[in-house]
């Protein structure tokens, strides 16, 4: 039997069978049984269930995680290791270089080239390329530190010293993430820093609290460096383990200027995305106490339980944007994109409504399990949901800019949204605070949403407003129907 996808009447593609023995051709899957092919065939499909599954467990194990070291080290210490861990993430993702969302584009460019030499160069250079210059920016970052030490907080700079020991793996870990999804392995490249790496920090706090060591924000970086050093080092051998069973061994050859015109475009994006997603943290460090920042950094993670939807959706549907865009010349092409734009945006926006509304209901109970005082948090989730859902009704579109070619658009509007988001929190925080920082996120994250939107329909003539779609595909299916 032959599987080929045809076209949908609102929601996305319709699975076309073609049987054997000179059948009824074009007959479609109905009810139940295309529910199920949609959600269970195919490789795409499958690895987009394997990350939502993830997403969710990593949500959880994340929250979980937080609460516990929260309790364990108390809220002085919680904001201290929330501010310098947010510093590793953002560090990281620009140490990356855009080699963590590049290998959407090249691996599977070059499998269908047959370009076998480029692809092994590619997949060795990457990974190295990060490592070291990961290494560099932590050494820099290191000698900036002790170089600025009279003018910074002490509480701060032994933990930010011992960061920089977590960073050359915690990049790499962001690039074999890219390497793993583009062989259909999100479980290989999702699983190591949203499930092993927390579990494994736990584990070593634990361990350490039952050694009788305080555990403080500096005993927190560490567990976080080993914790990032031993998961990225397992990912390495069991992810090149399954490259070699996918690819001979050969020669290889390399294309660096290509690699990196094709990947800093990217990194601004996941840059910048990470920079408006973060600053909001670092920022209420300069004029609040640790024990604020906790309150703050505890509202963010709780917010996660509702953010991480988006986050899935944007990772499972990122090489289908591609894929989809690169057929929609002709007509059946353009619909088949079309619905799977409309689609994404639908799973999105809805769920995330869905999950806001729990956590709203939610938040106190939440904020109280990371101690006494967090409770105050239950507001700022209020504000930074709105955030949350504007980007939410947009779906994921800036990847879908990302992965059509327009990457240095959505490059554009995540820069002009970093300093949107810079200049509102310095207005609003001296003045009213946490509130202040939860408003410009907000205030930041709706325009971004707003702008994403207008270039996707302007550019690529489709529009990703998830509550507008799902109203046109009803009236779409009214008129088929």
């Amino acid at each position: 039997m032959d599987v080929q996808w045809g076209r949908g009447r609102g929601w996305g593609l319709e699975l076309v069978q073609a049987q054997d023995g000179g059948g009824k051709a074009g007959q479609q899957a109905t009810g139940l049984q295309r529910l199920w092919l949609h959600l269970a065939g195919g490789g795409a499909r499958k690895a987009a269930l394997v990350t939502l599954a993830i997403r969710v467990a990593g949500a959880a194990l994340a929250y979980v995680a937080q609460v516990l070291m929260a309790r364990w080290m108390g809220a002085f210490d919680y904001g201290i290791y929330s501010v310098v861990w947010t510093v590793v993430m953002i560090l990281a993702l620009f140490a990356c270089l855009g080699f963590s969302s590049s290998p959407g584009r090249f691996i599977p460019l070059y499998r269908g080239e047959g370009a076998l030499a480029l692809l092994r160069g590619y997949l060795t250079a990457s990974r190295v390329i990060v490592f070291l210059a990961a290494c560099v920016i932590g050494a820099a970052v290191a000698l900036m530190v002790l170089l600025l030490r009279p003018i910074l907080d002490p509480a701060y700079v032994q933990p930010l010293m011992l960061a920089m020991l977590a960073l050359p793996f915690f990049a790499l870990a962001g690039v074999q993430d890219g390497i793993a999804r583009a062989h259909d392995r999100p479980d290989l490249g999702l699983m190591p820093s949203f499930i092993w790496r927390p579990l494994l920090i736990l584990l070593l706090l634990f361990l350490a609290l039952q050694a009788g060591f305080a555990v403080d924000a500096a005993t927190a970086v560490l567990a976080g460096a080993v914790a990032s050093a031993l998961v990225a080092l397992d990912q390495l051998w069991r992810l090149n383990r399954v490259i070699g069973r996918q690819l001979p061994a050969g020669p290889r050859a390399h294309a660096p200027r290509l690699w990196l015109a094709v990947s800093l475009p990217m990194l601004l994006v996941e840059g910048f995305l990470q920079l408006v997603t973060s600053a909001d943290v670092i920022m209420v460090s300069f004029w609040q106490s640790p024990d604020e920042v906790a309150v703050y950094f505890a509202a963010s993670k709780t917010l996660a339980l509702v953010h991480f939807i988006y986050f899935a959706v944007r990772a499972a549907s990122a090489h289908r944007f591609a894929a989809l865009h690169g057929a929609s010349h002709e007509a059946a092409g353009r619909s088949a994109f079309e619905a799977y734009v409309r689609r994404a945006g639908f799973w999105t926006f809805w769920p995330s409504v869905a999950a806001a509304a729990v956590l709203i209901a939610a938040a106190p109970f939440l904020l109280a399990l990371f101690g006494p005082g967090f409770e105050a948090g239950t507001p700022l989730i209020a504000v930074l949901l709105i955030g949350v859902l504007a980007r939410a009704s947009a779906g994921p579109a800036d990847v879908l800019l990302t992965m059509c070619g327009l990457q240095k658009a959505c490059a554009a509007i995540y820069s002009g949204v970093f300093i949107l988001n810079v200049g509102l929190n310095l207005l609003l925080i001296p003045p009213f605070g946490l509130m202040g920082a939860a408003v410009a996120t907000s205030l930041a994250i709706t325009g971004e949403a707003l702008a994403l939107i207008f270039v996707a329909r302007r550019r690529l003539g489709v529009l990703p407003f998830a509550p507008f779609a799902f109203s046109l595909a009803l009236r779409r299916e009214g008129r088929n129907g």
